[in-house]
């Protein structure tokens, strides 16, 4: 999973395309509820399982992949 996935991710989550690589998920308007979409949507995509505070620790497109590099 790379950046791009990640933020085409967060677009569909926030009903947004104001989304970029570097764009804070709660700044955008997300919210726990969506998270856990984000979340299940990284699981079903690259099979890493990702828990609330990992999310809350990498807000962002590229914290997150950078995350997920970390655990595979």
């Amino acid at each position: 999973m790379d950046v791009g996935d990640l933020t085409d991710i967060f677009r569909r989550v926030l009903e947004s395309d104001e989304v970029s690589a570097d764009s804070d998920f709660f700044l955008l308007g997300g919210d726990s509820l969506l998270a856990t979409r984000v979340l299940s949507a990284v699981a079903r995509s690259s099979g890493v399982e990702l828990d609330f505070d990992d999310f809350m620790d990498a807000p962002t497109p590229e914290a997150l992949c950078k995350k997920i590099a970390s655990l595979t």
